[in-house]
């Protein structure tokens, strides 16, 4: 499928704008309203699968939660695993951990220590690109495991948070379909 100026903004006007969500400031952007559209649904994982296909790609590694929406749907179409990078304790075989720096402390990410292997070529995915920690994380694990990341893939991306600039400095080429800058 060939993506249109009008595809995009389809996908756009399925985005819910929640104000003052989690905290008074903060303009949060709810994808759930465009996953429970097909049509908007189509026009994400088609797009994605448009910028992956070329590309020889044996996983895609989805970031919890919404990215394993994404993750399954793009790696069924292109013919790839699909793997879980999770919050901690949520997976029930041996692990392998990254921890990141948040604007008030750290987290961790993991994923099984078995799920990937040297020369394994993986797209990180997930719904939202933000200010890249969780993304550059996830990428660093998937290193770790000895694979090549491909790519990094959003739906959306929160230019004015430079969580691509984040990622390119990662030496991580970086996809988003709709670009907000929050003014």
């Amino acid at each position: 499928m060939t993506m249109t100026i009008n595809n995009y903004e389809y996908v756009r006007e399925h985005v819910r704008q929640v104000p003052d969500f989690p905290k008074p400031g903060i303009l949060f952007l709810d994808i759930t309203t465009a996953i429970k559209d097909k049509k908007a649904m189509q026009l994400m994982v088609d797009f994605l699968y448009e910028k992956l296909k070329d590309e020889k790609v044996d996983y895609i590694a989805g970031i919890e939660s919404r990215g394993f929406i994404f993750g399954a749907a793009l790696a069924y179409k292109l013919n790839a695993g699909f793997i879980t990078i999770r919050k901690p304790n949520k997976l029930p075989a041996e692990t392998i951990k990254e921890s990141y720096s948040l604007e008030y402390g750290t987290d961790t990410i993991e994923m099984h220590a078995d799920a990937l292997k040297k020369g394994d070529r993986v797209v990180v995915i997930d719904d939202l690109l933000a200010t890249g920690g969780t993304a550059v994380a996830a990428c660093n694990l998937c290193r770790k495991a000895g694979a090549e990341v491909v790519a990094s893939a959003f739906i959306i991306e929160l230019d004015p948070l430079k969580g691509r600039e984040k990622l390119e400095n990662n030496d991580i080429k970086v996809i988003s379909m709709l670009n907000y800058d929050l003014d």
